[in-house]
């Protein structure tokens, strides 16, 4: 199968213009107190960046590595190949996730920080698919919610291909 990219959904602007709205959000909710940044690899990579760079509060950011797909659909079995390397207990953990799609990953890593002590555990994606959730799942901080579409670019990926791209675009199958 061959893919190409189709029309542009966000531009470079509009993304980073949602993030420093994001990221002030998260300034003013957690006033005074210190974040754990968790960035899902690698889909998150960019937005992350992006959000963090605005965020204005004392913050220290990790990286985990969960998924649930294979090519462009959810196996609904979720597997963590590298944790965080951090300690989350009492921290204000915030996942940074690029899509949640069906929810089935996240649900899980918001199980799996609350259960080592973290003082709380919230979602900012940049994508939001209501549409395909499976598990009850849903971003405090979201950029942008979206139709049932196969996204790529700004982190977002067909089998690892299309993630520089500079926007995210609706893939065409072919």
């Amino acid at each position: 199968m061959d893919v190409t990219v189709g029309r542009v959904l966000f531009t470079e602007e509009q993304i980073r213009a949602k993030a420093k709205e994001v990221a002030a959000q998260i300034n003013e909710d957690y006033k005074g107190e210190s974040l754990y940044l968790v960035g899902t690899l690698r889909g998150a990579l960019v937005w992350m960046a992006d959000i963090m760079k605005e965020i204005t509060l004392d913050t220290e950011i990790d990286f985990i590595v969960a998924s649930s797909y294979k090519g462009t659909e959810s196996t609904g079995v979720v597997t963590v190949k590298k944790d965080v390397e951090g300690d989350v207990a009492g921290k204000n953990v915030i996942i940074i996730e690029d899509i949640v799609d069906t929810g089935t990953t996240l649900y899980k890593l918001l199980d799996y920080f609350r259960g080592r002590g973290a003082k709380s555990v919230e979602i900012c994606s940049m994508l939001s698919k209501p549409s395909r959730r499976k598990a009850p799942v849903e971003p405090k901080y979201n950029g942008f919610v979206i139709d049932d579409l196969f996204v790529i670019g700004y982190g977002l990926d067909y089998d690892q291909r299309f993630r520089n791209l500079p926007f995210v675009g609706v893939a065409e199958l072919r």
